[in-house]
């Protein structure tokens, strides 16, 4: 089907049909002429490509010359009568092709004996092979096409878009004829089955248009979906042409406008996915994006890279072409298929009912009358859960009516006060913003988020838009607020119910991320925006700079949690100061949760987990004890000891050994581990007793624990590479490390926990392989002069495409007499280790590790010190550590 008042007209300059002709004459095989024509159309095509040429003229135009290449194909072999018709089928019957699309063909046979044909058959789809066309061919008779498309909803989908290319046409009308709806799949049916197609489809890319390396053809917003609009119209009724639907009513002017964009920028995208792969490639990769902006005229600014401008505009128009699918679909469902069916209607107001379960308009011009609502719609969903959803009509009254939200619209005193009747509603306001911003108006209320719809970092962290990323986040705290999410998020699930205003923790999350893209601080900048709409909208003075706060402090809880050593008395009170009082607090904590996991699935774990509720715990503990009465690091010495020593004592333990274990382990010891952990550990060394072999523990939380990961501990000699070496183990075990806490006794002693988890961030609890872990490292940390290799693993095909620059900060921690190195480097194989090798090389010793992979990064903070434990002071040392950390890891 054609789009938008378009009619392609050939081109005789893409394919001189008469030179082709001419340069057959006499020749014994024409495959070379083929070939060499074939050759010449592609580049032409090409050519007109780069220097910009209207993309339909090109995609008709390629299936143009194929057509007249392939009629001259036909002629030229011997067809025993007109019982056969060579017929383009699919893509290629719509008359569309790119470079290495497949060229889908049917030989189409009046009769089923298809004996008479086989040899001309055979022949031409050889020759087609040999000069190098990509076909996909099937061979029916009229029959076959009856029996094969009722069976199929799939075959009957490709026979319906047919043309003729040789042979007699009368043969294409007799299939249509037994293909008509008035004999099978007639229309109702063929919708449902095509829409369940489309669920499963949307079902395999998570129903969302925001992938990282999204399919143009079959992600939500792809050219399936503008296909299945066409489908389902040329089933019910009949049409060759967009425009049809709309004289049909089934489409508006700014509908169609949308498709013909849509399809036209997507088809761009494609033929120069086909023309730089050499191959029919869908997918939307990191290899080709930055090629793809650059071929499309984009460069790199310095608020935005080339190519996060690029797949900003390839989301705004899949997003606008997914909600429009819906939207139509769902009108053709209610409209056209179940358009008799009596349904309950009930009226809310003077503007709106619900009829069917669904929320609609009562009167045609009710947002023209009643601009505000445009607003009041969403705020009725959340005050009626029944509501199913909207009407396909009032979908489309919105989408022709949003134009209204402008800056008189924003500073009318009634919009404002029902937008927060909406966040103050206690329903579900995260799933009304979501369709606020699917229908177009949440960005038009919100002009700054608008900003952000369809803005991408490019990286493998954020692995959402902007947008998209903003409106998970809402998704996760409500999820918070329900039964479900309790056993997940036993935190959150509490403190969402005890916060004092929720609409505050709505409004910091619309505007967490609002500033990026924008240059500079994309947390002052939001912090900046949320006041302005806090004063806009009449919270008072004290919500409006906790609104602010949380938008400027959204990153600082993850990044305490994961970077700073939580188990210091001193970062505690820190972050307590900064935090000033439990409201706050709690608060940043459900942010934090929520943010978390909505930036990319893989990213919350147990162990992350675990430590924001420690951090969460101690926190509070230190503010209910009072900023201004502090827990030095000598109590809280004393305290682990105490309680440590009284568990040991209700378990029988030898008292006068456990001292004298505790003697030659120093107080850091006892800040870096709870009374527990310290139990566990001690029991383990004195039972050891003086065996050779390194002492492995390992726990793992129980499988209701949801929070927490395994940890190994190693009790062995103390040796230079011991770290490194158990990296590089741990790394051929296929396990990650998440935290390791290195402590030296005074008899030479290491005492070293790491928490692990395995390549899916999930702690290891299964028996068997923890006992192979053990054995492993046990075999692999005997023998200091048999540490295992480095590993060198092929470096995953995603992680090539971001060069990340090694980033290493050097900074000093007077309070435990230690040095801060901060590392960002790429994520290759066996970082870790060589980490460790190069500590090793330069006779330092590491007291705690924070492992953190973000994507294609990693952001590790390693706490190190000489091998004297005293800090690195001095500065041509610490750039000595620099060059050698940034040479290894840069390459």
């Amino acid at each position: 089907m054609l789009l938008h008042h378009y009619r392609f007209v050939p081109d005789e300059s893409l394919f001189d049909v008469a030179a082709l002709r001419d340069s057959l004459q006499g020749q014994r095989s024409s495959i070379a002429s083929f070939k060499e024509a074939l050759r010449t159309i592609q580049a032409r095509l090409d050519e007109r490509f780069r220097a910009g040429a209207d993309i339909r003229d090109l995609i008709h135009g390629r299936a143009w010359c194929l057509d007249r290449l392939l009629e001259m194909a036909w002629s030229r072999y011997a067809w025993p009568d007109d019982g056969i018709t060579l017929l383009a089928v699919g893509g290629y019957g719509r008359g569309e092709l790119h470079p290495y699309s497949d060229i889908d063909l049917l030989f189409l046979l009046e009769n089923d004996d298809d004996t008479p044909y086989r040899e001309p058959l055979t022949d031409f789809i050889t020759f087609l092979w040999d000069i190098g066309l990509e076909i996909g061919h099937s061979v029916r008779s009229l029959a076959d096409c009856e029996r094969e498309a009722m069976a199929d909803i799939t075959v009957i989908t490709n026979l319906l878009e047919s043309r003729t290319l040789a042979g007699p046409e009368w043969l294409r009308e007799a299939m249509q004829e037994r293909l008509s709806t008035n004999r099978l799949w007639p229309a109702d049916r063929f919708f449902e089955a095509k829409w369940q197609e489309q669920i499963a489809r949307h079902y395999r890319y998570n129903n969302s248009e925001y992938h990282l390396e999204p399919n143009i053809k079959s992600s939500p917003g792809g050219l399936r979906d503008i296909q299945m609009i066409g489908w389902v119209a040329k089933r019910h009724f009949g049409s060759q042409r967009y425009e049809d639907l709309v004289a049909n009513g089934f489409m508006n002017d700014a509908e169609l406008r949308i498709l013909s964009q849509g399809q036209a920028f997507l088809w761009q995208v494609r033929y120069a996915l086909h023309m730089l792969t050499g191959r029919a490639e869908d997918r939307l990769l990191f290899d080709h994006q930055r090629t793809i902006a650059e071929l499309f005229g984009y460069r790199d600014t310095p608020e935005r890279l080339a190519v996060e401008q690029f797949m900003k505009r390839y989301y705004r128009h899949v997003t606008a072409l997914a909600g429009l699918n819906d939207m139509l679909l769902q009108h053709f469902d209610e409209v056209i298929l179940r358009g008799d069916e009596k349904l309950e209607t009930r009226p809310l107001n003077d503007r709106f009912e619900i009829k069917g379960g669904y929320i609609q308009a009562r009167y045609p011009r009710v947002f023209h009358h009643r601009p505000s609502a445009l607003l009041e719609l969403f705020l009725l969903m959340a005050q009626h859960p029944d509501i199913e959803g909207v009407r396909a009509s009032t979908i489309r009254l919105i989408r022709d009516n949003r134009h209204r939200i402008d800056d008189l619209f924003r500073d009318d005193v009634r919009h404002q006060s029902l937008f927060m009747e909406l966040l103050r509603c206690g329903g579900n306001v995260a799933r009304q913003l979501r369709r606020m911003n699917r229908y177009g108006v949440l960005g038009k209320y919100l002009p700054e988020f608008g900003q952000a719809v369809g803005l991408m970092q490019h990286d493998l962290f954020h692995i959402y838009t902007v947008d998209a990323h903003t409106l998970r986040l809402l998704k996760f705290i409500q999820r918070f607020r329900e039964p479900e999410g309790r056993g997940d998020f036993p935190v959150a699930a509490v403190l969402v119910h005890q916060l004092p205003k929720l609409e505050l923790l709505w409004i910091a999350g619309l505007y967490h991320d609002i500033g990026k893209g924008r240059g500079g601080n994309h947390s002052i900048l939001g912090a900046l925006d949320a006041e302005a709409f806090c004063e806009r909208h009449g919270l008072s003075p004290h919500d409006t700079r906790l609104v602010s706060w949380l938008v400027e402090n959204h990153l600082l809880m993850s990044k305490t949690a994961q970077k700073r050593d939580i188990s210091d008395p001193d970062v505690i009170r820190e972050f307590a100061t900064q935090m000033r009082d439990e409201v706050h607090l709690d608060y940043l904590y459900v942010l934090t949760v929520a943010d978390i996991n909505a930036t990319n699935p893989s990213l919350w774990n147990g162990w992350r987990a675990s430590l924001m509720r420690q951090l969460h715990t101690e926190t509070k503990r230190a503010l209910r004890r009072g900023l201004e009465n502090p827990l030095d690091r000598e109590d809280w010495v004393r305290e682990t000891r105490q309680e440590a020593r009284g568990l040991l004592a209700t378990v029988g333990a030898d008292l006068a050994k456990v001292d004298q274990l505790w003697e030659s382990l120093g107080e850091d010891y006892f800040l870096q581990y709870a009374p527990s952990e310290i139990v566990w550990q001690t029991q383990g060394i004195l039972a050891h007793g003086d065996s050779p072999l390194p002492l492995i523990l390992i726990s793992a939380p129980t499988e209701d624990m949801a929070e927490g990961g395994t940890k190994v501990f190693i009790h062995t000699r103390s040796v230079d590479d011991l770290f490194a070496a158990t990296a590089a183990a741990m790394e051929q075990l296929g396990l990650s490390i998440h935290d390791a806490r290195i402590a030296t006794s005074s008899n030479d002693r290491t005492l070293n926990t790491f928490i692990i988890l395995d390549d899916e961030g999930q702690p290891i609890r299964d028996r068997e392989r923890l006992a192979d872990i053990r054995r492993y490292l046990v075999e692999e940390l005997d023998d200091p002069d048999d540490y295992p290799q480095i590993v060198t693993r092929h470096t995953p095909r995603q992680l090539k495409h971001f060069k990340v620059p090694t980033q290493v900060v050097i900074e000093q921690d007077p309070a435990n007499e230690r040095t801060m190195l901060e590392l960002v480097a790429p994520d290759r194989p066996g970082l870790l280790a060589r980490v460790g090798r190069i500590f090793m090389e330069q006779d330092i010793a590491l007291s705690t590790a924070k492992i953190a992979t973000l994507g294609e990064r990693v952001e590790d903070v390693f706490f190190i010190t000489d091998k004297q434990g005293r800090p690195l002071t001095d500065p041509e040392r610490q750039q000595r550590l620099r060059e050698r950390l940034t040479e290894v890891l840069s390459v």
